[in-house]
């Protein structure tokens, strides 16, 4: 297991180096995105005919923001400075696995990197992070308020007044950002390696033939 320091954009060939359990501290520009965020993104530009012409500015700008870099599952509490601009409070993960059916398709599409958030996700996102060479980054849940202390700028945020706070796109900067690779682009899903484990060791306690 190595520790690694990332910067924004992100390489597929930094990507394809990394292994699960590896620890990586990441930097750059990130955006956030929880439910409504996937939705609409595959909804209005994925599986849509064409990109409406209200919403094309935002779809350049997703990405532009988004090739190289990380969606952050997460919904944030923030606050406004006198001076109009906005701060993280906390910034803990959401748990993943929600955005399950949306995730494979904004990877490919988007040029995704990495994806953050807790808990893991399926087997759909783990072909896409083999496939299009990214990762799942376990950030650590009940440390909200320490994972914003790396959050060092919030950029802009979008959609804030339709989605509502916690389901904009925030678009950050961080700053050595601490997170786990819990899948990665070899096939490998720690997640799904724990649940085979605990299964088999239930059925062993409950006498059940494997």
């Amino acid at each position: 297991m190595a520790t690694v320091y990332l910067t924004v954009p992100i390489s597929e060939e930094a990507v394809r180096s990394l292994q699960v359990g590896d620890t990586v501290y990441l930097s750059g520009v990130i955006v956030t995105g929880r439910d409504a965020a996937h939705k609409y993104m595959v909804e209005t530009f994925i599986r849509s005919a064409a990109v409406p012409e209200s919403e094309r500015a935002l779809y350049e700008e997703l990405r532009r923001l988004l090739a190289g870099s990380a969606i952050y599952h997460c919904g944030p509490v923030v606050r406004q400075r006198e001076d109009g601009r906005w701060e993280f409070v906390a910034a803990g993960p959401t748990t993943s696995i929600r955005e399950e059916p949306y995730q494979a398709d904004v990877i490919a599409h988007f040029g995704l990197r990495g994806v953050i958030g807790k808990g893991g996700m399926g087997a759909r996102t783990l072909r896409a992070c083999q496939e299009y060479g990214a990762v799942y980054l376990h950030a650590v849940g009940g440390a909200a308020t320490l994972i914003a202390d790396a959050v060092k700028e919030v950029l802009t945020v979008y959609k804030k007044d339709e989605f509502g706070v916690p389901e904009a796109f925030w678009v950050i900067r961080v700053e050595n950002l601490p997170l786990v690779v819990t899948m990665d682009s070899h096939g490998r899903s720690i997640h799904e390696e724990v649940r085979a484990v605990s299964e088999e060791r239930l059925q062993g306690l409950l006498g059940i033939p494997a």
